[in-house]
């Protein structure tokens, strides 16, 4: 289990915690369907990208509610086919949940998400007071 946390900001969450490997390191029951996510500490941003390639961005939900964002999806598809004397009939349901606690220093309002090349990006920017200061310079008197 690794936890990175940075500025009050912990990834994965509790949840993911609880869904992923077990508490000891075993991977058995690990759930191959989630995909794993790159964070980056930007100076002004955060950023996220999840590797979900075939999957169409309408099949996305992101949303955020009391300072945590959700990622979620889910696909469905279901095919017949009747041929002379027999019927097949396949379907297909895949679906995740990804959840992440945003810390203090995120303006949860302006949260952007784009996909493009099976790349889901999420842009979560710093709250203005959260920025880097600008060097000053102070005279002498």
């Amino acid at each position: 289990m690794s936890i990175v946390k940075r500025n009050n900001l912990i990834f994965p969450s509790l949840l993911n915690d609880f869904m992923g490997p077990d508490w000891l390191g075993g991977t058995d029951k690990w759930n191959t369907t989630v995909p794993a996510v790159n964070i980056k500490d930007n100076e002004k941003e955060f950023e996220l990208e999840l590797a979900v390639p075939g999957v169409k961005k309408d099949d996305f939900t992101v949303e955020v509610d009391h300072d945590v964002l959700t990622i979620s999806s889910e696909m469905k598809s279901e095919n017949e086919e009747t041929k002379d004397n027999y019927t097949r009939k396949e379907f297909s349901y895949s679906s995740f949940k990804r959840a992440f606690t945003l810390p203090e220093t995120v303006d949860g309002s302006k949260i952007d998400a784009k996909y493009e090349d099976g790349i889901l990006r999420l842009t979560l920017p710093k709250k203005q007071e959260a920025l880097p200061k600008p060097k000053r310079l102070i005279s002498i008197g």
